[in-house]
């Protein structure tokens, strides 16, 4: 077997992916949102499991994103890998186009950033766990009546992104209902006094669909642990790529642990 693990827009993404022995795949992660850009698309390559531990960064390669109100980024390569946006900014409802050539080959992704959901607070309980009393944060927030509504949630406490859980929602079995769901942590145990932010992802159907099966496979060990997974999520980006493309909008709320 031949595995990846990209980290990527300064730490904020971890992912580890489950690659066949049909040879390098191309691994893309682009994103756009409400928040003022530029935005970013990085490009690299799978390696072997036993390989060195760096993914070579592909150079070189034609990038662009439209949105559907008829504007066009060509975006530029600011360092190996990482192609950059000079002009576009994301607006809820958009929806946004991107392609990416490789030498000979496209490959196309579409996203349409959702309108966003107010973030309202974030408070805390308490659960045992192991003998130890576990602080959960619980992020709470008006699920909109009447509209798909789809949320990715990331934790930093004290500055550094809790990495090894993600949280993937949706409305499902909630449409309409005001959501207090905790944030439970298998491996990271809050404190009183620690400095958390909450960062809230409002996404579209494939890119929550990605998020969600990354969330899956992880088992007992987190939504990163590849140990249970029996492939790749199924991203939105054509040709045969790994990586995701997502137009989001994103809300963050910031506190201290307190009980």
């Amino acid at each position: 077997m031949m595995a990846a693990v990209i980290c990527l827009y300064s730490c904020k993404k971890v992912l580890h992916l489950k690659l066949d022995d049909a040879g390098p795949h191309i691994v893309i992660l682009g994103e756009v949102t409400d928040v003022a850009g530029p935005y970013t698309v990085n490009i690299n390559r799978s390696v072997s499991f036993d390989a060195e531990n760096s993914f070579p960064a592909v150079s070189g390669a034609a990038v662009r994103i439209s949105d559907s109100e008829g504007n066009t980024d060509s975006l530029i390569e600011t360092s190996p890998g990482v192609y950059t946006t000079t002009v576009l900014q994301g607006r809820p409802g958009s929806t946004y186009t991107m392609f990416v050539k490789v030498q000979d080959t496209l490959y196309t992704a579409v996203s349409t950033m959702p309108f966003p959901v107010p973030f309202d607070s974030i408070t805390f309980r308490n659960q045992g766990a192991f003998s130890k009393d576990q602080i959960t944060a619980v992020p709470n927030f008006q699920d909109p009546a009447g509209v798909n509504n789809y949320y990715l949630f990331y934790e930093y406490l004290n500055g550094k992104q809790i990495t090894k859980d993600l949280w993937a929602f949706d409305d499902r079995l909630s449409d309409g209902r005001y959501i207090t769901r905790g944030l439970r942590n298998d491996s990271s145990y809050l404190s009183i006094g620690d400095s958390l932010e909450i960062r809230m992802y409002c996404t579209d159907r494939p890119v929550f669909d990605y998020f969600n099966q990354l969330q899956e496979s992880g088992g007992g060990g987190g939504a990163f642990n590849t140990t249970a997974s029996p492939a790749n999520p199924a991203s939105n980006i054509s040709n045969g790529a790994l990586g995701y493309f997502s137009a989001h909008t994103i809300r963050t709320r910031k506190t201290k642990v307190h009980i």
